[in-house]
Parts: structure tokens; sequence; C-alpha cells
């Protein structure tokens, strides 16, 4: 055979390997589009999705949804709240029992729960935790043979490179203690931390301001030598990147956090304030250990970006295995863990809904929790339909493919959704949307009559009901007032509407929007008929915002043509969202847009959104519109260290009924939460407050299997048609093969 045959042969050889190995692949893989490791199939894994990095993971500095997705899986604060219960309440969780507030006067002598605000001088918790709470592994708690710990390093000393706490070779763990609730108490006055309830704190707990000043001092002190020991050349950012300032926070005193055993910490406030108890279930009261502080506080793991802001530390049923925020995020049931059961009780349907078919049973029932980053929405929504993803919510662009309105009205799953044996759950979020007018300005602000009729008309004129059928796909009921459903203070029925905006329609047995006519009717009392000033000018009013994008300038049209059914003029003025804070903390706007979702479930955390001293001029507070009515800040400071009771319903009552005649919001909605969940998730119920869910979760991962299998069919269409195309292309090279071949044998002389 000659070298062109020997190449036309290995060509041959070639086409045939090829095919093999294509049939191989088709057979082996089927063409699945899992976007998962062939090794998590059949795991205990939960599968979740996430838009944006956490920016924090700190519990001093932790203040957004994502971030608390996260960290309350990890963290434990000292109480939490019930999964299942419905009203909220608290419940033990590193405690032995919810922490009661003690009253005193200034005599010292012991008051009753009820006690006047005015009659109370100091109130004590006397906290006392469980004795089998360990952190987990970490390498801050390692030590060696002589007691020292392992990691924290000499100043100039480094750590060997890592991607992650865990790669240090030597890790160690250790009990619990209260000093770790205390300390991380006083990393709340950390000037170096920036933590957002500082100034909230400041009004409570005994001698927290006085510790924030000791910090400060101290902290300008060390910056001070080092100025001086560096000379021209000193940068101070540069010097504390390198050499970070560390401020061991067992060497300050702070009168109302005291540590009187190793499992009791005593915290003092110096006023009442019944909703504290709540804050101790929050990321903020989480422990964090002096070890762990110091472990991250030096240069060795700033160097490498290794800060606690990213590796958290905690006693809770997980883990934060991998944290790689451009990718994906895992976490991993804690091994140290301590002993938890699923409740024994719940809510009056929890039974009939299977919520309590684990009752008794140990947590966490997950081995690992998978957070992907989903960027696009549209692919999220696919994966989820996949059951590459465990549940989901539904995006406004979905919402028609997952949802139908039913014949008796309510939201229903289209049968699309239902052959999928999907679960809706929704609920009434505890949480206000609304328009604040700048109680400042000169046109929409102040107290008398006029300005009170000129924003009662525009309330009554924007349509809410009509903006949440278009822009939030009905998901929301129309606000009356600033409390929210489920909340103490909340009016059903014809009791709870806003007799301003709205009058109450016996037919239907609902609120009815009062007309167009009305509105105009208030508006020429308020000095603009037709729109328009003394003088004939037409009145201009301008709404400030950050939002952009095409689905913003469509809720712009909306709002510029329900002012327009007024025949005023509204102008949009939209900036980056840096330019928009600025303005709304100096007071320069008219109108904008703001919401609250709440941290606790107590009306005084809606209430005081409205208190006078809590403005965003006067104090940089969570007022939006700086209204400050004196009736309302007097009944305000009544109510809000008031406990539940029909006194303080009717207080409340009283405070809505001002607020709503002043109009200093436009009340807009209150939201419902829509989710999606597969069969195969199981003990799923929507929790507005603590989040620490995740260990109650259960996933049935051989039916999640089956179905996966079931709805991705391997596609091997392409891959047979390729097939068939190499197949056919080496039939004339094979049969070319053989007669070469056979002209070759015959011209050989046989011996």
């Amino acid at each position: 055979m000659d070298i062109s045959s020997e190449r036309f042969f290995a060509s041959i050889t070639l086409r045939l390997r090829t095919l093999l190995v294509l049939a191989f692949c088709l057979f082996l893989t089927g063409c699945t589009n899992n976007p998962y490791r062939s090794s998590e199939v059949g795991r205990n894994i939960y599968y979740d999705t996430f838009t944006s990095e956490p920016k924090h993971l700190d519990p001093a500095r932790a203040y957004s949804a994502d971030e608390y997705e996260v960290m309350n899986q990890i963290y434990e604060p000292l109480v939490q709240y019930h999964f299942l219960k419905r009203p909220y309440v608290l419940a033990p969780l590193t405690t032995t029992a919810v922490p009661e507030a003690k009253l005193y006067d200034k005599d010292g002598n012991l008051l009753t729960a009820d006690a006047p605000a005015e009659a109370v001088a100091r109130v004590v918790y006397e906290i006392t935790l469980r004795s089998d709470v360990r952190y987990q592994e970490h390498p801050a708690f390692a030590q060696t043979a002589d007691g020292k710990h392992r990691w924290h390093l000499a100043v100039g000393a480094s750590f060997p490179k890592i991607d992650h706490p865990n790669d240090l070779p030597e890790k160690g763990a250790r009990e619990l203690h209260a000093e770790d609730y205390a300390y991380q108490i006083k990393r709340l006055a950390h000037p170096l931390l920036d933590c957002p309830i500082f100034p909230v704190l400041t009004n409570y707990i005994a001698g927290f301001a006085e510790l924030r000043k000791a910090l400060e001092a101290e902290i300008t002190r060390i910056r001070t030598e080092r100025r001086q020991a560096a000379g021209v050349f000193y940068n101070q950012e540069a010097d504390e990147r390198t050499n970070p300032i560390y401020l061991d926070l067992r060497q300050y005193e702070l009168p109302g956090v005291q540590v009187v055993d190793a499992h009791t910490v005593r915290i003092t406030l110096t006023r009442k304030y019944p909703q504290f108890v709540y804050w101790l279930a929050m990321p903020f009261f989480s422990p964090i250990p002096w070890e762990v502080d110091r472990f991250y506080t030096q240069a060795a793991a700033r160097e490498q970006n290794i800060t606690l802001d990213r590796f958290p530390v905690g006693t809770g049923p997980f883990t934060l295995a991998v944290n790689q925020p451009n990718y994906r995020m895992v976490l991993r049931r804690n091994t140290n863990f301590h002993e938890e059961f699923y409740p024994e009780e719940g809510a009056a349907d929890d039974e009939k809904l299977g919520l309590l078919a684990d009752r008794g049973k140990p947590l966490p029932f997950l081995e690992e929790a998978v957070f992907v980053l989903e960027k696009e929405s549209v692919s999220q929504w696919n994966k989820f339909l996949q059951g590459y993803y465990d549940n989901s919510g539904i995006g406004s662009e979905v919402f028609d493919q997952a949802i139908q309105i039913a014949q008796a009205g309510g939201a229903e799953l289209t049968p699309v959704m239902r052959e999928k044996a999907l679960r809706l759950l929704t609920a009434v979020t505890p949480s206000i949307h609304y328009y604040a007018f700048n109680m400042l300005d000169d046109v929409v602000g102040g107290y008398d009559d006029k300005k009170r009729k000129l924003r009662q008309a525009i309330a009554i004129a924007l349509n809410e009901e009509e903006y949440i059928q278009i822009f939030a796909n009905g998901r929301g009921i129309a606000a009356q007032g600033p409390i929210p459903p489920d909340i103490f203070g909340y009016q059903e029925g014809k009791a709870g509407i806003n007799p301003i905006v709205y009058e109450w329609d016996e037919r239907l047995n609902a609120p009815r929007r009062k007309s167009l006519e009305v509105a105009k009717h208030l508006l020429a009392e308020a000095g603009y008929p037709g729109g328009r000033d003394a003088s004939g000018k037409p009145l201009v009013l301008f709404f400030d915002t950050a939002a952009a994008g095409a689905g913003a300038k469509s809720e712009f049209d909306w709002l510029r043509k329900q002012f327009a059914a007024l025949d005023l003029q509204l102008q949009v003025r939209s900036t980056d969202y840096n330019r928009f804070q600025e303005k709304v903390l100096k007071g320069d706007f008219q109108i904008l847009r703001w919401g609250w979702n709440a941290d606790y479930p107590d009306p005084e955390n809606f209430l005081f959104l409205l208190y006078g001293p809590n403005g965003k001029v006067k104090s940089q507070g969570e007022n939006a519109a700086n209204y400050d009515n004196p009736r309302f800040n007097a009944l305000f400071q009544q109510v809000e260290n008031m406990t539940n009771s029909p006194e303080r319903a009717a207080l409340i009552q009283e405070m809505v009924t001002i607020a709503r005649e002043d109009a200093p919001w436009i009340w807009s909605l209150h939201a419902v939460g829509y989710g999606l969940y597969h069969e195969w998730y199981q003990n799923t119920k929507p929790m507005a407050f603590g989040g620490n869910t995740l260990k109650y979760k259960r996933v049935d991962t051989q039916l999640r299997e089956t179905r996966r299998l079931a709805w991705n069919k391997p596609v091997t269409t392409p891959l047979w048609v390729a097939l068939g195309l190499l197949v056919a292309s080496a039939i004339p090279a094979t049969i070319a093969l053989y007669r070469r071949e056979r002209g070759v044998t015959r011209g050989v002389p046989h011996e």
C-alpha cells in the first residue's frame, strides 16, 4: 500500500472513531441540560437563587433582605419567631425562655408590666442561655499546645494563600458564652462599623452613647500616635488596611450590658420599651466571640479579603461553605449544631396543610443549600419549571403564564402550572408603600386647611386600585392607613376605611374610592380651581425618583395621567440614587414614592415613620415626609411604650385619624407576596419575620429526581442527525477503500 493509501485509510479510521465516540456520548449523557454535578443527584440539597451579592454578612452592619436570607441560617440571636404560629409569637432560640422585662421606678421598686412609661426609671432583662450551644469549626478558635490562638498572628505575619478560612489547616470550636452577646452589643457602638441601628439603641441601652464616645476617643488616640510616628508621609487609609485598628471590647464597660456568669447576661434599658424583646430576634443581636473579631481584624486576614462580611461564624444550623457571589453560595449543615426539633404545634390549619407531619423531628433536614446567581429572571423561571430550583417568585413578565383569576375571584394557578403539581402560597406582607409629600415644602407642605385639602384631593385622584392591577398584577391591597393587616391596630371592613379617600359601598360590602368631582371640589377649596392658582397660573408639581428603565417610564406616564385628571401638571425629576438620597435628606423635593418593611410585628414600627422627631431633615430618621404634628407626636410617645390593650388600640385609632386628615402620605398599598413551590419541597409557610426557616425545610429527593427526568428528557434528535450524516459521509470512502484494496490484492503474485 502506498503512502496516499495509508493516509486514506487513516482518515476512514478517524471517522469511524468519531462515530463511536459520538454514539458513546449519546448513550452516556443523554444530552442532559442539568446544571448540577452528577455527584449531587439524590443528595438532600435545596436549590434556590439570588440576584445580587450580599454586601454585608457582619451582623453589626447588615440590614437588607438579601443579606438576612443567608445570615439567618448561620447566626442565632437570643430568640426567634415561632415558625408556624400566627399572629407571630417569639420562642426561645439560644435562651432557656423568652426574656421578660422587669420594670423598676427611681427608688428601685418593682413595677407591674402595665406601669406608665413616666413611672419607669429602669428596665432589666435577665437572660439565661442554654448550655449545649457550640460554634461551628473555625480557625479563630484553634489553639496551640500552650493555649495561644494559632491564627491570631503578630503584626507582619501572614496566612498561607487561602480562599476561605476553612482552608487553614487548624480549626477549633467552643461553647457559646454570655460574653459573646455582650461583645456583639458593644460592636453595635463601634465607630468603624457604622451600625445602622446605633441611633435607635442610644435611646434605650444604658451607657450606649458613652461607649461610642470612649471608642471614638481611643481610635483618635491610636491614629494620632501612628501619624506622629510615621511623619508627613502617613496615609491613614493605607496604614489601616495593612494594620487594622483592633479594639478588644472586653476591656470597655457598658453599664446596660453586664455578664452575670458564663450563661447569663443582663441588659438594662433606661426607659420602658416593650418592643425591645423583638430586637433580640434580629441578627444585630447575634453572638460574636472576641476570638472571631480578633481573627478578622488583622492584616493577615484583610490582605486576602478574609473578613466577617464575607465569612460569618455562628452557632446556627448551617455554615457558609462556599462564597462565590459572582456564581454561587453554598450553605452546609453545621456538624456542631445543638439539639432542636420541629414544632409540635402551629396555627389552626397547619395540621390539614401537612405542616405538622414532621413534628418533633430533629433539625435541620437538609444537608446543603445551594444558591445560584441568576441575574436574568426568564432564565431563573425556566430552570424552576424544569425542576432545577425548588421554589420561585412570580415576575411580572411570567405572571399570566402562572396565575389566572378564578371564577369566584382571587388568584389560582393556570392549568399548565397545576399539571406540574405546583403549590401557590400568598400572604399580605407587613409593609406599606406610599407617596410622601414634603411637609416642609411651601406648596404641598403645611398644616392649614387649604394645604390639607390639596393633599387630600391628590390622594383621591391617585387610583391605587388601578395601580395595583396594572403594575403589581393585582398583588396588593389598597392601604387605608399606615398599619398593615395582621398588625395590632389594623381595622377590617367599614370601620377601617380611610374616610378622606373612600366611602363604604353597602351593596358590595367594600370600600369605594370617592369620585373625581369630590377631589376637584377639594382642589378648588385649596385655592386651585381647575388646577390653577389665583393668578390663573397652572399648578406644576414635582415628583423626584431614582427609578429608571422602561417599567419606570410606564409608571411615570400613569402618574402624570392621574394628576392630569385634576388638571394638575406633574414633572418627573429622575436622578441617580446617591443624588436622590441627598435631596431627600435635605428636603429638596415635593413628592416621592417610598416604602417600609416591618422589622417586628408591632404598630410602633409603622407609626414611628410619621413621628416628628424622626424627620429626615431634622434627624436623618425614617420620617421621609418630615411630618410633625404635635398631637400625633404626643400620642406616639404614649403608644410606643404600651403593651397591647383596648386603650392602646383607641390611641392608635386617634393617631391614624389625625394622619388621614393631615394626609402627609398618599396611602398606596400593602404588598401581597406570591410564591410557587414544587411538590417535593415541604414545610413551606410564608414568614415575614425572622427568616431562619431553612432548618425546617425538607426535600423529597427521589420525587424531585423523578420529576426532573420526566420534564427534561434528552433531546437526542440533533445528535442522531449528526451521526447519520457522518455515517453517510463515510460510506463512499469505505466503498472506494474496499475497491482499491481489492485491486491491489489482485495485482500481487501468489507463491
